[in-house]
This record gives structure tokens, sequence and C-alpha cells, in this order.
């Protein structure tokens, strides 16, 4: 109600001024009639006069009214050049600042609302640029003013910070026009003072600071490099430091343009995707899901049988899928498009210079204009008394470790519950193995809403497995033959017993070794890069997860376009990495997919937003395949049917994500998945559903009610 109050006032005002026809005062021509006037005025009542006066210009800019040129001009007229500029540059200042507050009053939480997650970018910038980019405005008259004032009301600029840059940037413009007014005989129309020859010279003036800020830059990256001696030739285009998803896109984007890159690899090609994570992991997944079903076959109208799991048999299955998708990875491939690959580590010696020594016991130098370091990560090992003297793998060593193994062993320790702990414990759970699971936070999978941490819990705990949520790891200890892991929970000790231990509590990048110590590469727990990806030296950048901020393969890939093109063609343009939209899966089963803003996270951010639910136990599909465990969640903006985010729990919920993240990418709502016809009995009719709650939810139901007499009066 305050809102519409003030709008209300500023909407009586408008009207009346132009009702009243006001803005006749406020032109050239009654400037010059009455000057002799305001001047009689002034002498008599100067002090009274300058407040009147200081008064009118404020609500004149305040409300965002025409006149403001013809105000300028007239504190010219009326006080001179220096006392002239002195009232307009304040009041005009002032009042862009009440303009400023009543926009970001009245409009910010709505626009907010509406396009919030589309602001991210904005804020970000003007959190950090947000002074210069409204300074370079101010400085050219060519931007409407009282635009500026409204649209920055927007933004999360301070409103102290607005002012005083405003009352800055403002200031030449504004001696300019009172500059004119103390001549205001000579004046014949308002084109006459901002001349094209004027406008082109504040133009100038404007860009100007982007100029400075470019030799800054450029003086900066000289300064940076000062120490360095660049190289007169260059071997490469480009050197890419690691096999993972980040570095195989790189290089494959590099040759793909001609460009001469080496890729330089350690370890496997493929990374830890390929050899450790995303693929292995997904083939036990497989082979647990399907001794989960036979064990459960009733489910089907068949008969319930015991899996016979011989251990050794599925982690060669694992191996075999591995080497399936190995040539999709393989130096052969990327050989062949034209990449050279060495196998071997490779150090950064100075900003153009690699050293790399080969696996195959040979040293190698290349200088090259730009660098990719796209390193990974490996799994964190925390500091547990104890954890050196027992048996422990991470999701790196399982594989290894336990393809060597004859039997699954009997109980496992997963420590975590995060995606990966979560995965590996229901997957070995389903297997044969006892599972405990030890996890320090309240609940699984803390990035997830409450109730979706609680659907897996709750299937984690009807398969047997043994969790232990808001439980600390002390120590391991061996005790005659047997391992133990001491856990702490509402302050009180007890021992876990087990025959493996799987050490699952996150990954961390890797930044050792490269050389980035002796560059004075930032690291923080992550390389530290711009938005273009680029680290201290404009031509090293670095992408996946040692850049961070998500650890997810298909982000390397996508960090990995960013990087290489922007290496490579930087100097013409380049692009700031995209976060908008970034999906995830955890595959569990239910699986538990999302993409943009959970439930949570809307209300932590304080972002308005409404709720529609689909239950899977009401679609046709999910009946027919005994999986309707779970649910389609939309978050939309209120009234609208923007998608704000999305999380889907249940089967072949990573698959049915892709329709909100294409949605979401390219700004469609739920009304355009409704009016998609999906086949009929599938998944994906989910999302048509869900969709179609949300149309209930908005029905008119005004309109509904009148076609319901109209229905009945064609009754007769």
């Amino acid at each position: 109600m305050k809102r519409l109050l003030v709008l209300l006032v500023l909407a009586v005002i408008a009207v009346a001024f132009f009702y009243f026809d006001l803005a006749h005062y406020l032109t050239l021509d009654a400037l010059k009639a009455r000057q002799a006037e305001f001047a009689g005025y002034y002498d008599r009542s100067p002090g009274l006069v300058i407040g009147l006066f200081f008064l009118v210009y404020v609500a004149v800019t305040g409300a965002s009214l025409p006149g403001a040129a013809i105000l300028t001009i007239a504190s010219g007229a009326l006080f001179g050049l220096v006392v002239g500029t002195v009232i307009a540059s304040f009041a005009s200042s002032i009042g862009a600042t009440l303009a400023f507050l009543a926009s970001r009053y009245l409009f910010r939480d709505v626009v907010r609302s509406r396009f919030g997650d589309r602001l991210r970018a904005i804020d970000e910038g003007m959190a950090r640029d947000g002074a210069f980019y409204l300074f370079t405005l101010r400085l050219v008259p060519a931007f409407p003013f009282f635009l500026i004032n409204l649209l920055m009301g927007l933004t999360t600029i301070r409103a102290a910070t607005f002012y005083g840059v405003s009352q800055v940037g403002m200031f030449a413009g504004t001696l300019v026009f009172v500059n004119a007014g103390t001549q205001l005989a000579q004046i014949k129309t308002l084109s006459g003072i901002a001349s094209p020859a004027l406008i082109a010279s504040f133009v100038a003036l404007g860009i100007f600071p982007w100029i400075a800020r470019a030799i800054v830059g450029a003086v900066r990256a000289r300064q940076v490099y000062a120490k360095w001696r660049r190289p007169r030739r260059y071997d490469r285009n480009m050197v890419v430091i690691g096999a993972g998803a980040g570095g195989l896109v790189s290089a494959y984007i590099a040759a793909t343009v001609r460009a001469k890159v080496t890729l330089v690899e350690a370890g496997k090609m493929g990374g830890d995707c390929l050899n450790y994570g995303c693929v292995p992991s997904k083939a036990l997944i497989r082979s647990a899901r399907l001794a989960h079903q036979s064990r459960h076959a009733s489910r089907y109208g068949l008969a319930d049988a015991a899996p016979v799991v011989p251990f050794p048999k599925v982690m060669a299955r694992v191996q075999q899928v591995i080497r399936d998708i190995e040539p999709h990875d393989s130096v052969a491939r990327y050989t062949g498009l034209g990449v050279e690959v060495i196998a071997g580590y490779a150090t950064i010696v100075d900003p153009w210079t690699v050293s790399i020594r080969r696996n195959d016991g040979g040293e190698q130098t290349l200088t090259t204009r730009s660098i990719v370091i796209a390193a990974g990560g490996a799994p964190v090992v925390p500091p547990i008394p104890g954890l050196d003297d027992i048996d422990y793998v991470t999701s790196d060593t399982l594989w290894e470790r336990f393809a060597a193994l004859e039997a699954l062993p009997a109980r496992i320790v997963v420590l975590g519950g995060g995606p990966i702990g979560c995965e590996l414990a229901q997957s070995f759970a389903r297997l044969g193995s006892q599972i405990t699971q030890v996890e320090m936070a309240p609940r699984l999978l803390a990035r997830e809403d409450d109730d979706v941490a609680a659907l897996i819990e709750a299937r984690f705990r009807d398969e047997g497995i043994d969790l232990h949520t808001g439980t600390n790891a002390v120590r391991c200890e061996r005790r005659g033959d047997g391992q133990y892991l001491i856990v702490e929970a509402d302050g009180r000790e007890s021992a876990i017993g087990f025959d493996q231990m799987i050490v699952a509590v996150g990954r961390a990048a890797r930044l050792t070794g490269y050389g980035l110590e002796a560059l004075g590469i930032e690291t923080d727990g992550t390389v530290v890069t711009n938005a273009y990806l680029q680290t201290l030296y404009p031509n090293i950048y670095a992408a996946g997860d040692v850049a961070g901020p998500y650890q997810l393969t298909h982000v390397a890939a996508h960090q990995a376009w960013y990087a290489a093109v922007n290496a490579l063609f930087g100097r013409f343009r380049k692009f700031k990495a995209d976060y908008r939209v970034i999906p995830w899966t955890t595959f569990t089963d239910p699986e538990v997919a999302r993409v943009g803003l959970s439930e949570a996270e809307a209300k932590a951010q304080g972002i308005a937003h409404e709720v529609t639910t689909y239950p899977l136990h009401e679609l046709d599909r999910a009946i027919a395949d005994s999986a309707t465990t779970g649910f389609v969640r939309v978050l939309t903006a209120p009234g609208k049917d923007r998608i704000l985010g999305a999380t889907i729990v249940g089967a072949h919920a990573g698959e049915l994500l892709a329709e909100y993240v294409l949605a979401m990418k390219h700004g469609l709502g739920l009304n355009k998945i409704l009016g998609t016809i999906h086949t009929y009995p599938t998944f994906a009719e989910a999302n048509k559903y869900a969709a179609g709650e949300w149309k209930r939810a908005h029905a008119p139901q005004a309109i509904l009610r009148w076609l319901e007499l109209y229905h009945r009066w064609r009754l007769g």
C-alpha cells in the first residue's frame, strides 16, 4: 500500500504537470521573457528565490519531469556562473538521487522477483565496477539522465555512491549549461548549446575513462610480465595441461580452428571422469541396480531371487566399460584431430614456457602463446588419526584395489554423504555388502532441499544402509585383526567395525607441481581467475575442477570453450564464462537432478517464488514401471511461468532435467512446456503435467465463472 501511495503521488504530479501545461514555463522563450522579472525578485529576496528555485529544481528532477536543461540554463541566467553552478550541481544530484531512491523503492523488488537470476551478472558487475560505469554515463549527455537514475535504482549500487559519483560526473555538463545561461540573450535554441560538436566532445570525455582503463590494464600487464623475457618466436599457439574434460575440449577447439596445440597428460587420457569417476561409477550403479531388481523381482510379477554376485566379474565389467569408452578420449583420436599429445608432467617455467618431463624419460621445453591449466582435482583425505594404519580407498583408488579382490568386502564404511559417497554406498549395499555411512552434516546431500535428502535417507535405510548423520569421525584403530572407525555423536563415542573404508568427503583442485607458486599465480582452494578464466597472467587460463566453482565434468567442458576461445582470440573479443544455468545429477536410486534455484536457496536469498510439485505416483509410466517414488518440483516467479529452478527426484531424473535446462537457457516458460506434445506413456510427461499443475493454480477463476454461466445459458 505504501508503494502504491508513493506511485499515486508521483502520478498525480505528472498528470498535473502536463494537464496544467506547466511545461510551457520551462521553455527557452518563457525564460527569456521573464528573465528581468525573476532578476527583480532575486534582487529583493535572494535567499528566498534561491531556496524556491532549488526546491523546484529538485522536484522536477526527482519526479523525472522534463525541464532540467532549462532550469540549469536559468540558474546561470539568474545567479551567475559560480552561484548558478553550485545550485544546479547540488540540486540536480539530489533530485537524481531522489528519483534513484523512488525507482528502488517502487520497482526493484518487482523487477528482481521477475528477472532475479538474469540480474546476477549485472549485480556482480555493479559490485565490482558500478561507480566506474555510472561515472562514464554521467560524462555523456547523450544518455538521458532521468533514465540512468531510474535504471540505477534497480541495481545494487549504494545510494551514497550513486549520489557522490553523480555529483562529480555531472559537473562538467552542468557547467556548460550554466555558462550558456549567463549568455541567455545569445541562445537561440537548446540545440545550439548541445551542438553535435559539444556532444561529441562529451562522448570523447566519456570514452576517456575506458581508454584510460585499457591503458592501465596494459601497464599492469606489462608490470606482471616485466621480469620475464618474452620469446621472439613461439613453438605453439596453445599448451594444455591435463587431459580430462577441460583439457580435452580446450585442445579439441584449438585443433578445430587450426591452431598448433600440445596436450600434456601425466596419467591416463580422459582424466578422472573416464577412469575414476563418472564412467566406472555409472557402470557399477547399473550392475547394482540389476542385482537389486532381482532381489525384489516380485514387484514386477516375478519371483524374488537372491542374485549371485561374482564380484571380480562385476569389477571386470566396470573396466571393460572404461575400455569401450577410452577410444573417445584416446591419444590416437586426438592425434588424428591435429593435437600433439605428450605423456608427461608439465611445469610452467614462465608465462610463455612449459617444461615437460616426459614419461619415457626425456625432457622437452615448449614456448607458447597461451596456456590452459586443466589439471583437475583429487579426493580429499581428511586428517583422521590412525587413517594411514587401516585399509581405506578413495573414489580414485577403489577401482584398481577392488578389481584385485576375490570377493566383495563384507562390511564397508563409507565416509561422506555427498553425491559420490551416496552413489557408492547404495551400489555396494545392493551388491551385498553391509554398508555403514557416516556424514558429519545433519543430513545427506547438503546442497539439496531437506525433503529431497529425507527421501534418499529413507530409501537408504529401507535398503539396509546404516546411516550415521550428524556424526564426526574421531579416529581409526586396529584391534587385533579388526579395523574400527571411532565416531562421536551427541557427545558419545562408539566404534564401527569394517573390512574396508571408502573415503568420499569431497575433492580438491590439483594445484602443486605445475609451477604456479614460482610464477605467483594466486590460489584459494582453486586457481584464482577472472570472469574470462584468466589468471594473474592474461595468457594463462584455467578450466575445470582446478578453476572451480563447480566440480562437474560438463562444467569443465563448458569452461574449456571460454578458456580456449579467449586464449586464441581474446585480442579481438573475450567472453565471460556463463554460469547462469548449471544442471547436475546425483545418480542414486531414485536419482536427484537439479538446475537453478532450490526452494531452500530461494528462501535464503529472499527471492520471491512459487512452487509447483507433481508427484510421480500419479504418472502412468511410473506406475507401469513400479517407479513411483519421487516428484517434479518447479520454482517460478510469482504469477509468471518463468522458471527459476527445477528439482526432479525419481527414475531417469537426470534425463528429464534436460527439458528444464533448455527452457531456462532460452527463456521458455511452463506454458511452452505445457503446449509441447510429449510421447505417451513416458517419464517425460511428468514435466508437462507439472506445467499443467502450475496452469491450474493460475486459472482465471473470474473468467471461468462467466464461462460456466454461458454454458448454463446454452443449455436452454
